[in-house]
């Protein structure tokens, strides 16, 4: 049986590694950078680098920032 905390480590790495990958995805999709992205999300490169690596998970804020940027994208010119 797994401890809680292991699942608990566990289950974290594997969400952070989830959404490092769908912002990284988007990003490259429409052809930005990291810095682009960081500018305007308003954050430092190296947080972008973080969360697409996974190695942290972004706060509801940031998370919120990214997806306003992104989803932007995503959305058809008018």
């Amino acid at each position: 049986m797994v401890e809680p905390e292991v699942a608990e480590a566990h289950t974290a790495t594997r969400l952070a590694c989830v959404v490092g990958g769908t912002v990284r995805a988007l990003r490259e999709e429409r052809g930005w950078g990291q810095s682009r992205l960081a500018e305007v999300a308003e954050m430092t490169q190296l947080a972008v680098v973080r969360f697409e690596a996974g190695g942290t998970v972004p706060t509801l804020p940031v998370l919120e920032r990214l997806g306003a940027e992104l989803v932007q994208l995503r959305t058809p010119a008018a």
